[in-house]
């Protein structure tokens, strides 16, 4: 018998005494109680300690720091794997910093300063309406696209232009939009937008940096066009397609549209403290979700931000 199952009897015994009150005298019945209730504490005490020291010797310890098999009480360790978002965002970060692009990351909550005054949207334009976006009690706003980015990036890298350098910028980031969420569209996603300042940039240019980023991000070659675009903060704009990759079952005259781009306004670069007339720049942002829906073959964005380990666990 062990100790824990001895003094549980003892208490049973014990318990079973207390029908004796009722057949002393009543002046003996106060003494005999308060000696049944220390005895009981003490019993309870008891049974206490045992279990305590039962529970203590049963335990197998455990190295959390192993990796798996080596402890009896864990035959299997189940390794979580990264993100799908994060895989192809650290390669789009791999394939820009390979073109000596600095990297810089974006915020999650940003002003109007950034989000707008800085980028050229003038105060109650109806070009604002276009990025519906949060907005919390302080009225500080979640971005809604990674340019809020570009006003920081141009101020902190114009020591270069005055070194007679170059502003050569990626900035990935999470952005927020008051979106009706479907299949194709989500409150919460990820963009990298792209910044270049220098005093002889070109739209020529533009294009041979982002041909090669989708050349190098699909692994082959790529034809793109153009179309015309609106972006407060670039002039000219356009929006870039790329003819679509054989490796996503594209065939000749397939198109897809990928990102917005343009030259960076006069008014943006004037913010910056930089003159438009002697430098000149492009930028560019798009979508990490879109191209990892494209390379994987998903037909609906809302499955990165659920949570569903099903999905999650094929990558």
């Amino acid at each position: 018998m062990s100790d824990v199952e001895k003094w549980k009897s003892e208490l049973k015994k014990l318990n079973s005494e207390y029908a004796k009150i009722k057949t002393l005298p009543p002046e003996e019945r106060g003494k005999f109680g308060r000696e049944m209730n220390a005895k009981k504490q003490k019993i309870l005490a008891a049974i206490s300690a045992a279990e305590a020291e039962a529970e203590s010797t049963s335990i197998t310890p455990i190295d959390i720091s192993a990796p798996a098999a080596p402890n009896e009480a864990i035959p299997h360790v189940s390794r979580g794997s990264k993100h799908p978002l994060m895989t192809e965002l650290d390669r789009v970060i791999q394939i820009y910093a390979s073109m000596g692009f600095d990297i810089m990351e974006s915020r999650q909550l940003d002003d109007e300063l950034h989000m707008f005054d800085s980028l050229n949207f003038p105060k109650d334009h109806p070009a604002r309406d276009g990025y519906d976006t949060f907005r919390t009690s302080e009225n500080f706003i979640p971005p809604a696209h990674t340019s809020t980015m570009q006003h920081r990036a141009l101020k902190k890298y114009k020591r270069k232009l005055d070194e007679g350098g170059k502003i050569a910028v990626a900035i990935p980031g999470r952005v927020f939009r008051n979106e009706d969420a479907d299949a194709t569209h989500e409150h919460t996603f990820y963009q990298c937008e792209g910044v270049f300042v220098s005093k002889d940039a070109t739209m020529g240019q533009m294009f041979a940096v982002l041909k090669h980023f989708f050349e190098a991000y699909y692994g082959q070659k790529l034809k793109i066009k153009t179309q015309p675009g609106y972006f407060p903060f670039t002039e000219p704009s356009a929006e870039l397609l790329i003819e679509k990759p054989a490796s996503l079952g594209g065939k000749g005259g397939d198109w897809l549209e990928m990102l917005g781009c343009g030259m960076i306004h006069p008014n943006v670069l004037k913010m910056a403290d930089i003159d438009p007339e002697i430098y000149h720049g492009f930028a560019w942002g798009g979508g990490i979700d879109r191209l990892a829906m494209l390379k994987y073959g998903l037909s609906d964005v809302r499955y990165f931000e659920s949570g569903k380990l099903d999905f999650l666990e094929e990558f």
